[in-house]
């Protein structure tokens, strides 16, 4: 066949099946050749290695996975691109396809079913609509996985990776900095896809920790902190953690002086620590 990344291609299999993109799944398929074979090759897709990659398309990241990785397993949720599949992928023997929600997905029982034994990595092009409460999943859930390799927003991917103290820093890169090292891989202008869309993108590679990166007591607690800090970022953390946790400023004061963070701060000025500092402070002082 054709290179899937041709436009010509593109067309002729869309018409052949009939397919027409869904905004409101938000699919831009890539055309630039040099993208897909990138993100395989960065995202760690290996022999011996498993993948799971979410969204197909037609398939043109999926061929790049399979041709490095031992295995591939690609939850799709539109059903209509399954016999487009069945014939941009008809030469591997290694993919999988599940026609299903990631949302929705027993995503550790697919690894212990799908890769036994191999480690195992997640790849995609995310639907910049959906891009943080996927990420989140996958992360909060904990799963036996390597990295997650995603190709998102340029912007999003800014305040994904954003370093603490910096003002791109957010809840967010907050919360991705817990369970893994973020970081930017390269960038995807919006000419690489089709449709293009209205704003460029970026890869993005969160490389997963074996453990939090900070000891908190409760994990809960430690995340209505790291929010309530970023809900009103003009204002200080006394402010905005003394009406997210609902307590008296001078109380809120007295938990942040003894966390070793100054009343006045703002949160972007924090680090990860100081966060979990706070909120093991606000525990220890509920209990008391």
């Amino acid at each position: 066949m054709e290179p899937l990344t041709n436009r010509t291609v593109i067309r002729q299999v869309m018409e052949k099946h009939g397919f027409t993109f869904s905004k409101a799944l938000g699919q831009n398929f890539i055309v630039n050749p040099s993208v897909c074979p990138r993100i395989a090759e960065e995202g760690g897709a290996a022999p011996g290695v498993g993948v799971i990659e979410i969204g197909a398309g037609i398939g043109v990241l999926t061929a790049e996975l399979a041709r490095r990785a031992e295995k591939v397993v690609c939850v799709e949720i539109d059903s209509r691109l399954l016999p487009i599949l069945d014939e941009t992928l008809g030469e591997f023997t290694n993919v999988t396809i599940l026609n299903e929600d990631v949302m929705k997905v027993d995503l550790a029982d697919l690894i212990r079913r799908e890769f036994p034994g191999l480690p195992v990595v997640v790849c995609a092009n995310l639907p910049y609509y959906i891009t943080s409460p996927i990420l989140m999943s996958l992360l909060e859930q904990r799963l036996p996985i390597r990295s997650i390799t995603v190709m998102v927003q340029r912007e999003a991917a800014r305040r994904i990776c954003a370093q603490p103290g910096t003002r791109e820093a957010g809840a967010i890169s907050a919360a991705v900095r817990y369970y893994s090292e973020p970081g930017i891989l390269f960038p995807v202008s919006r000419g690489s896809f089709l449709p293009a869309p209205e704003v460029d993108s970026s890869v993005i590679r969160l490389d997963v920790l074996p453990a939090p990166a900070v000891a908190v007591e409760d994990e809960a607690l430690f995340f209505t902190v790291v929010r309530g800090a970023f809900g009103q970022r003009r204002k200080t953390v006394l402010n905005t953690l003394s009406a997210a946790l609902g307590l008296a400023k001078e109380e809120t004061r007295r938990i942040l002086e003894a966390a070793g963070v100054s009343p006045g701060a703002r949160a972007e000025e924090l680090t990860l620590p100081q966060f979990g500092a706070i909120a093991n402070q606000v525990k220890q002082n509920r209990e008391a």
